[in-house]
């Protein structure tokens, strides 16, 4: 690299998919090797892995109900329609979360308002509520990138309206908020087992609950056929069964996710001391800010982003960094790629594509709400996103790396 500041290459990798070894090959192995059981229901004294993987769920992250389905999105969707959730109804998402939160929404039947994010890369409190109307019914707060966002601020904005919070932790596994896990305190909340979340089986999704109700409607809404299998999760239960949706989870997958469930503590241990590492090699900042965390120590420690002072800071620091080795542009900009966790870019949302000539959700009669979009309607998002430029942390850098990371950036913001 010449002489560069970053002389050592940064390695390639991610989080969960980089941590695979034989473990997970022979867990999917111990499944195949008895086809008879690869159904996720066990019949009379048998185990199976997917209620094996809820219950290790359950008592590691301190939740009553956990149901593994097929991906985030599922999750997400069983969060508001276990919550009650329908046609009718407005569900507040941030404008920058992938486009599936905001599909969740429109899977339930509802219709998602988008809201501003602020330098958290949450979403905006004040702009929350400022969006609520009286068909507002819900909330998704969304944890981009491993940070938890303003979980209190905006619990208090739900209580204050009498608003279900669901908190989508699909990209932050493992998070915590003060000492406890994202989302046991709210009223639904989601993970995604993805290949690019922080543990994996390619595809796959929890939903949790504490409340008893709740989880119940996620079992019935989750398997159509759910009542028929002797699965011990109804019993007793005073809720009639109904169907929604088949995104029950898989053997195969789930045998990988507990795996991967072993290696959480040891994943985030290694990314949270290499952002502390990064962070305590930085200089105090004159042309940028830190992103705002309410708890640093609950951050799973991937992702570093600076926010620059204005545009023309963001292109100098970029430019100054891309000329040492570092390599990093602004999260938006509008030459850059579509990124679907802009608002921006959902066009499906944004000009209200429905799957059917009635225009459902929008269009739905239970629904007499009138919400419109475009692609300006969040301004300030689109200002933070166009001054943001982020760092992703992987478990095969190290130390010596996030020195270099950090001594470039020094000299950005020195040199600027």
């Amino acid at each position: 690299m010449g002489n560069k500041i970053l002389k050592t290459p940064l390695p390639g990798g991610g989080l969960g998919w980089s941590a695979v070894d034989d473990r997970e090959i022979e867990a999917v192995a111990r499944v195949l090797k008895n086809p008879g059981s690869m159904f996720r229901y066990p019949g009379e004294g048998e185990t199976r892995e997917c209620p094996l993987f809820e219950s290790e769920l359950c008592e590691k992250i301190g939740v009553r109900g956990a149901l593994m389905v097929a991906s985030g999105t599922s999750a997400l969707t069983l969060c508001l329609s276990a919550n009650g959730i329908g046609p009718g109804d407005e569900v507040i998402v941030p404008a920058y979360t992938y486009i599936s939160t905001a599909s969740a929404v429109t899977n339930a039947g509802a219709i998602p308002v988008i809201a501003e994010i602020d330098e958290s890369l949450g979403l905006d409190p004040a702009d929350l509520e400022r969006k609520i109307t009286q068909y507002t019914k819900a909330v998704i707060l969304v944890h981009m990138q491993g940070i938890p966002g303003r979980i209190n601020d905006v619990r208090a904005v739900c209580k204050k309206h009498n608003l279900a919070l669901v908190e989508d932790a699909c990209q932050a596994i493992g998070s915590k908020y003060f000492g406890e896990y994202t989302g046991v305190n709210s009223e639904a909340f989601a993970w995604s087992l993805n290949f690019y979340k922080v543990i994996t089986c390619g595809e796959g999704g929890v939903f949790f609950a504490n409340d008893e109700d709740i989880f119940l409607r996620g079992i019935y809404a989750h398997d159509p056929g759910s009542p028929m299998w002797k699965t011990g999760l109804s019993q007793g239960s005073r809720l009639a069964p109904y169907t929604q949706m088949g995104i029950r989870g898989n053997e195969l997958c789930a045998a990988v996710a507990r795996v991967q469930l072993s290696k959480l503590d040891a994943i985030l241990s290694k990314t949270r001391a290499l952002k502390k590492k990064l962070l305590s090699c930085l200089n105090t900042p004159v042309n940028y800010i830190l992103q705002h965390v309410d708890d640093p120590d609950g951050d799973c420690g991937f992702s570093l982003s600076i926010v620059a002072n204005n545009a023309a800071a963001a292109k100098g620091l970029a430019e100054l960094m891309g000329a040492e080795g570092l390599h990093i542009g602004s999260v938006y900009n509008e030459a850059g790629f579509p990124d679907r966790h802009i608002y921006k870019y959902w066009e499906a949302i944004i000009d209200k594509r429905s799957p059917t000539p009635a225009g459902y959700p929008w269009k739905d009669p239970g629904y007499h709400g009138n919400v419109e979009y475009s692609r300006d309607m969040c301004p300030a998002t689109l200002d933070i996103l166009s001054r943001c430029l982020r760092f992703t942390v992987n478990i095969n850098m190290s130390e010596a790396n996030m020195e270099e990371v950090a001594e470039v950036i020094n000299y950005a913001d020195k040199n600027l």
